[in-house]
């Protein structure tokens, strides 16, 4: 089963990890319900209640660009990266076919997690 977690904003950039395609990975998640009104998964680092783990393979990474467009990426930055404080990762997004950099504003990424439960 695939299982988008949402990545990013003042939490990532204060302590997550850089998360690549391909990694295997193991989210702490907090349930939050969107402007749309749909339920998602957020990453979470800090001491909030974590509603739900994700693990596996990650399968897809996307920046998110203003308006919500997204766009494929390579990895998520670290939060230190985001934060050009991150000496041995210098926060490039590039397009995982072709290896071109992308100049995105976006801070949010969308990361597809491939589990074999929920």
């Amino acid at each position: 089963m695939d299982v988008v977690v949402e990545v990013g904003g003042w939490e990532h950039e204060c302590c997550g990890e850089a998360i690549e395609r391909d990694q295997l990975v193991d989210l702490q998640c907090i349930r939050h319900r969107g402007r749309d009104g749909q339920e998602r998964l957020v990453e979470s680092h800090h001491d909030f209640p974590v509603d739900e783990r994700v693990r596996g393979r990650v399968v897809d990474v996307q920046v998110v660009h203003d308006g919500g467009v997204a766009r494929p990426v390579l990895r998520v930055p670290s939060g230190g990266a985001l934060r050009r404080v991150d000496e041995d990762d210098d926060g490039h997004l590039e397009d995982p076919w072709t290896g071109e950099v992308i100049t995105s504003p976006g801070r949010d990424f969308f990361v597809t997690v491939r589990t074999t439960a929920r």
